[in-house]
């Protein structure tokens, strides 16, 4: 048993509470991390205030990056002092593991985000004796120390800047996942992007690295703007300032949008993206509001061939994407310094706060 410092939320809406916790030894197929960084992300802040469902009082975090402490028997890939990044876990076996798609493994939901226990049901972490949810997305690394699924765990260069590489794990991949994966959009496309956070962000950087046309960020919150421009918009529609529509027809010259990535999750803000796509155009969904969430569209309008495609992750494998995208960040195309704030596990709150507020796009605690 390993005894550690954990950040946990006790009840729907309840904030974070810093406090003692002792893990289990690893599993046959699992790993003790000792955590130098973790990301904040908003399905972190979901599962807080309710609105995804999870296993409370539990210990979130899914964007973690530490340092191999110890592994169980049947461990392959990782040894102690080995630098990683943590990522999802998936099964491995079913038919979208298979097929090179993790991200939509058919026990995905419970192993990611419900169960909060090893998928036998067996408990990770416990407190006075009391098992408590873990295991978020294969690792809850808001922790000094995170047991991991092997699959979870995507080794990476001695030499990594884990502060600064951690949101990888989750934001970043969908983001880049998105647009890679997903859209996949053809040189000369327009691409616009709704929401501007961390997901939006990563998703205009990966625009950026393909002959597009048209890059066009969405937001209402200038300095997210002037950050999308910094990192590749050519377009920038504050819709706090001019009519959305109004805008993307102005831009397109009335044809409308190739290719579309929403992150807000906000109903409202999906119509208006489906609304804007040109014929064929595509638009990938990666916001994550509460289940239920419906949205209306028009029917006729999809007629015109429109697609519009649900992504989890990027549908992203992350012992492929992870290191290319450690690679692009080595060769200095994957800016992530500039949407990064660093925060102590104590102050996790305050990322909380600032993450709401839009004054920081990315919290990353450090460890």
């Amino acid at each position: 048993m390993h005894t550690t410092t954990a950040a946990v939320v006790e009840t729907p809406g309840a904030p974070f509470a810093v406090t003692e916790v002792v893990l289990d030894e690893p599993r046959e197929n699992e790993v003790l991390v000792r955590m130098v960084a973790a990301g904040l992300c908003h399905t972190d802040l979901g599962v807080q205030a309710g609105g995804i469902p999870f296993k409370l009082p539990g210990i979130l975090g899914h964007e973690g990056a530490g340092i191999v402490e110890q592994t169980g028997s049947g461990v392959t890939k990782v040894q102690p002092g080995d630098k990683v990044l943590l990522s999802f876990t998936s099964c491995g076996h079913c038919t979208g593991c298979r097929d090179g798609h993790p991200a939509y493994c058919d026990t995905w939901l419970p192993s990611n985000l419900i169960n909060g226990t090893r998928n036998n049901g067996t408990p990770t972490v416990q407190r006075d004796g009391v098992p408590i949810g873990g295991h978020f997305f294969g690792q809850s690394s808001f922790a000094e120390l995170a047991l991991a699924d092997e699959r979870s765990v995507v080794k990476v260069d001695p030499g990594a800047d884990l502060a600064t590489l951690a949101p990888l794990g989750c934001s970043v991949q969908t983001g880049f996942g998105a647009v890679w994966n997903i859209l996949a959009p053809k040189p000369g496309a327009s691409l616009a992007v709704f929401g501007t956070g961390a997901v939006g962000l990563a998703s205009i950087i990966a625009a950026n690295l393909l002959p597009l046309g048209d890059i066009i960020a969405v937001d209402r919150v200038p300095a997210r703007l002037e950050m999308a421009r910094q990192l590749g918009a050519r377009h920038t529609v504050n819709t706090a300032e001019v009519d959305l529509a109004t805008a993307l027809a102005e831009i397109t010259g009335g044809r409308g949008i190739d290719n579309a990535v929403d992150t807000t999750g906000v109903p409202a803000v999906l119509r208006a993206a489906v609304d804007a796509l040109a014929t064929r155009g595509a638009c990938a969904v990666v916001g994550a509001p509460p289940p239920g969430t419906e949205v209306s569209l028009d029917i006729q309008g999809l007629l015109t061939g429109k697609r519009v495609l649900g992504v989890t992750l990027g549908d992203g494998e992350p012992e492929t994407l992870l290191p290319q995208l450690v690679s692009l960040h080595r060769q200095g195309k994957l800016p992530l310094d500039l949407m990064i704030r660093h925060y102590k596990l104590e102050d996790l709150n305050d990322a909380a706060h600032d993450m709401h507020t839009g004054t920081t796009i990315k919290p990353v605690v450090l460890f």
